[in-house]
């Protein structure tokens, strides 16, 4: 009876795992960049930066490629935020040029599949990423 009882709760435990999730890229935002709150910005881009980093760890080039593209497209609203924190407001016009740059090497370093140029691409995206949070 043990025996079964220990069986049942071990079948009871694994059933509830479920497969990791995957970081889902936003969908694109318009073509035409017109102002969107900071704080909206920057979780899409912590969110195209996760997924990103996701993707190079399964070298899936196809994701990896769409979430550069995202950090590019984002970085071009973040230069045109509103409700900009007070602390970002004199760096934002360089930072979101620092993470457009960003975004297309890491688009470069995806199109030739170079492992090592996009981990080093990414922990800049991300560095660059937490630099701009709202909190200190």
């Amino acid at each position: 009876m043990r025996r079964l009882l220990v069986l049942v709760l071990l079948l009871l435990l694994s059933a509830c795992q479920s497969a990791p999730e995957r970081a889902i890229a936003p969908p694109p935002l318009p073509e035409k960049v017109t102002a969107m709150p900071y704080a909206t910005l920057l979780v899409r881009a912590r969110q195209l930066a996760t997924a990103a980093t996701d993707a190079s760890y399964v070298d899936d080039w196809i994701r990896l490629d769409e979430a550069a593209r995202g950090l590019e497209q984002t970085a071009a609203y973040l230069a045109k935020a509103d409700d900009v924190p007070a602390k970002h407001r004199d760096t934002l016009a360089l930072a979101s040029a620092d993470l457009r740059k960003l975004a297309q090497e890491l688009l470069a370093a995806a199109n030739a599949k170079d492992v090592k140029k996009t981990t080093e691409v990414l922990t800049r995206v991300n560095t660059k990423v937490r630099e701009m949070r709202l909190a200190d």
